[in-house]
């Protein structure tokens, strides 16, 4: 009986953090004893920029562990529409920020991104995805 247990146990441990990822969805979040950054991806939103509606989402450095945040990434796109994502990307410590326009209303944008830090001696480079975010707006 116990032998089962010590075998059960890894496995429903293992089940639980594999659910427990799509509760950070907008979140690349580094192994605590490991070297890298979190990182955090906004959810698409519209804004105005000079009168003109668009949308907009951002990749920030949330903290980073033994490691310098060297660059991030965000990037938007229509679902469905066919076309590359649109990206901006930032270096050192810096959010990136994208606006996509034109901003079509009831269309469904998905905002997805990266993020890289380096660390160690020699360096080497540590990067996360984040996201996607989907959102109809």
């Amino acid at each position: 009986m116990r032998r089962r247990v010590a075998v059960l146990l890894p496995v429903l441990v293992g089940a639980g953090l594999a659910g427990a990822g799509s509760l950070f969805a907008g979140a690349a979040i580094a192994a605590p004893d490991q070297p890298g950054c979190a990182y955090t991806l906004s959810a698409p939103v519209v804004t105005q920029v000079s009168g003109t509606p668009m949308v907009t989402t951002t990749v920030t450095t949330a903290a980073c562990n033994r490691s310098n945040s060297m660059l991030q990434v965000a990037c938007l796109e229509i679902q469905g529409a066919g076309a590359a994502p649109l990206c901006v990307s930032k270096e050192g410590p810096t959010a990136a920020q994208v606006f996509f326009a034109p901003y079509r209303p009831g269309a469904t944008y998905v905002a997805s991104g990266r993020g890289c830090a380096v660390a160690g001696s020699p360096t080497v480079s540590v990067c996360h995805s984040v996201g996607p975010v989907t959102v109809t707006l």
